[in-house]
C-alpha cells in the first residue's frame, strides 16, 4: 500500500463558482492549520527530550523524600514494630 498522505503538502483550497467554499475545503484548511500549529509546538518542545529535563521528576522526588519532616511518636507511646 502506498503512502497517500502527502505530509506537509500545501493543498489548494478552491472556491465554488458562487465564491463560497465547500465544507470539504474548509475541513482541509482547518486540518492544515492544525498540522502547522502542532509542528510548531513539537519543535518548541524539543527541549523536553533533553536528558536533564527527563530526569527532573526523579530528582524532585528524591529531594522531597530527603526533606520531609519525620513524624515523632508521642512520649509514653511505644512504636509498633
Amino acid at each position: 500500500m502506498s503512502d497517500e498522505r502527502k505530509a506537509n503538502a500545501d493543498w489548494r483550497i478552491l472556491s465554488l463558482p458562487d465564491g463560497r467554499y465547500a465544507w470539504e475545503a474548509i475541513h482541509a484548511a482547518l486540518l492544515m492549520d492544525l498540522r502547522d500549529e502542532l509542528q510548531e509546538i513539537r519543535e518548541s518542545l524539543g527541549v523536553l527530550r533533553c536528558e536533564n529535563f527527563t530526569r527532573m521528576p526523579a530528582t524532585l522526588r528524591r529531594i522531597a523524600a530527603n526533606t520531609t519532616k519525620r513524624t515523632r511518636s508521642k512520649p509514653g507511646k511505644k512504636r509498633p514494630r
